[in-house]
């Protein structure tokens, strides 16, 4: 008898070995310590031991952009928080450090994080605490509880901030004062400690091109805040003086370039910062920059770029005349950029009538500027010089024929003309004789038939095998009919005549109806033609058996050549 034995699979230990192997090199690919868990959006670091001194840092740097969540709790070893750490997490919105030896926030540690929004830095050992790394982010909310703060202007700043906090949002934040006694931030006073304030001069820059201006900015505060000036990307030259208070900005040569731009006067101490900016406005005579032969699109476009300020006056001119603009000939801005203006002439349908020369008047108070450019729109109908451009139709060009230009106003016809429409009318003649006397040699040779047969191919003799051909010699007859009337007569009633042996009018639709009856077996007989839809005297007429030649030459005058 054979024994069954469970086959002994992997211990708990090795599955235990294998999880970490995977883990360690996850954990490894990452950056992530062994006192963290990381995963692609979240780094969490709350174990004791063996602990941080520092920020995690990912082994390439694409794998800190994801990071949205930073938890770090209990890490007596992590002292400071640098900008060379943090940056790497670009993604960063929430970031916790509770609970841990923090003491020291870098002035740039979140240059880089401009996403956060959530920062808990409570129960730490934080004794004083700038601004400076939190004033270019947008934060909803910033915890300081249970931090040492010594009692000083350096954190004035985290008093005004709670000032601007509802009650419920308030933080009961403290500090030690000289006498190592507990205060309320709230209650904190620092003499000769002052947010600063800042003033220009003059808030309404205005310049003319070329000149020169003085910008002065009287600051405010305490301790007494530095001064900057914030210039950005302005072109023309400039001097600046900060040592003293009011601070001086002198630009000189002022370019048109920097119309538009804004000037700023930045005074920044341990409380906080303040900042005024004005506008400057540079007053220039307008400049062409540009302007292009015309292109075509859904109207045809003259397209330019002025520059002016104030707002140029434009002006067209048409071969040295004023262009009066009206629905059909127009100027368009498309686009406006501080003192700059993009738009074009705007033409519908313009023809040969249009080309020559337009050119642009700008002017303003400053001054004027004009540029000229030519227009070609199409050739002269006729002229045979080269291809005529229409865009909004299709483009062909013209052959000059061999006795050169006959056109004149009078739109007379060339002789080259005349001699082809004689060619085919002499082609159309000939085609149609053709055609009839085919058509006459064949119904003669039916009639001859039909005259002196006896028995006819189908069995049927007299007038019953007439009328078995008579359809088919209507059909024929009723061409005839139209090929001669259509090209002799023009448009006429083609298919009723009045039939000259005195019986009156016969139309050859009820042959067509006594031919189908026919084959249904149908006899010259007063029953059958009862069912055709024949006028009262076409019913007497083929009812009556008149001798073949009458039938046959009433249906050849009715079908053909009556009148």
């Amino acid at each position: 008898m054979v024994s069954w034995r469970r086959r002994p699979g992997p211990g708990l230990a090795r599955l235990w070995g294998l999880c970490c192997l995977v883990l360690g090199c996850w954990r490894g690919a990452l950056g992530c310590p062994a006192s963290c868990r990381c995963s692609s959006w979240r780094i969490w670091c709350a174990e004791p031991a063996p602990g941080i001194a520092s920020f995690p840092v990912p082994q390439r740097s694409a794998e800190g952009d994801n990071v949205t969540e930073i938890y770090i709790a209990n890490q007596r070893k992590l002292e400071s928080i640098n900008d060379n750490e943090v940056g790497f997490y670009v993604g960063l919105k929430n970031l916790t450090v509770v609970d841990s030896g923090l003491r020291f926030v870098s002035r740039q540690a979140f240059v880089k994080n401009v996403n956060l929004q959530y920062i808990n830095l409570s129960r730490n050992k934080l004794s004083s605490l700038s601004k400076k790394p939190f004033r270019h982010l947008g934060l909803s909310d910033l915890i300081l509880v249970d931090n040492p703060f010594k009692c000083s202007c350096e954190i004035m700043w985290i008093k005004k901030f709670q000032e601007t906090k509802f009650y419920t949002e308030t933080q009961d934040l403290y500090c030690i004062d000289d006498n190592n006694k507990r205060t309320a931030l709230l209650d904190m006073k620092v003499p000769n400690c002052d947010l600063p304030s800042a003033n220009l001069s003059n808030y309404n820059i205005t310049v003319v091109e070329g000149k020169s201006i003085t910008l002065y900015c009287d600051t405010t505060g305490g301790p007494p805040p530095n001064v900057s000036w914030v210039l950005t990307n302005l072109v023309s030259n400039h001097e600046s003086d900060t040592s003293k208070n009011p601070a001086s900005l002198t630009i000189k040569n002022v370019s048109s370039m920097d119309s538009g731009l804004w000037i700023s006067c930045v005074a920044e101490n341990i409380v906080g910062e303040d900042q005024a900016s004005a506008e400057l406005t540079v007053f220039f005579a307008p400049n062409i920059t540009f302007i292009e032969s015309p292109t075509p699109d859904h109207h045809w476009c003259i397209p330019f770029t002025v520059k002016g300020n104030p707002k140029p006056t434009l002006q067209w001119f048409y071969e040295g005349a004023i262009l009066n603009e009206s629905e059909y000939i127009c100027t368009k801005i498309h686009v406006i950029n501080q003192s700059e203006y993009h738009g074009c002439l705007q033409l519908d349908n313009p023809t040969h009538l249009n080309n020559g020369a337009y050119t642009l008047l700008a002017k303003n108070e400053y001054g004027e500027d004009e540029k000229r450019v030519d227009a070609h729109f199409m050739s002269v109908p006729g002229d045979g010089s080269g291809p005529i451009v229409d865009p909004d139709v299709y483009e062909y060009e013209t052959t000059p024929n061999d006795l050169g230009d006959t056109t004149n106003n009078s739109n007379q016809i060339t002789s080259t003309d005349v001699s082809n429409k004689e060619n085919e009318d002499s082609i159309t003649v000939y085609v149609v004789v053709g055609i009839a006397a085919l058509v006459c040699t064949g119904l003669v040779i039916m009639l001859i038939i039909l005259k002196f047969g006896r028995h006819s191919k189908f069995g049927m003799k007299g007038k019953q095998g007439y009328f078995l051909y008579l359809p088919v010699l209507l059909w024929v007859m009723h061409f005839l009919e139209l090929l001669f009337v259509s090209w002799e007569v023009g448009a006429g009633d083609s298919g009723k005549c009045l039939c000259p042996c005195g019986r009156g009018e016969i139309s050859a639709l009820p042959f067509i109806h006594l031919f189908i009856l026919q084959a249904d077996g149908g006899m010259c007989n007063t029953e059958v033609h009862a069912t055709i839809p024949l006028l009262e005297k076409e019913k007497n007429h083929l009812l009556s058996c008149w001798e073949d030649y009458k039938v046959l030459c009433c249906v050849l005058k009715e079908m053909s050549f009556c009148s």
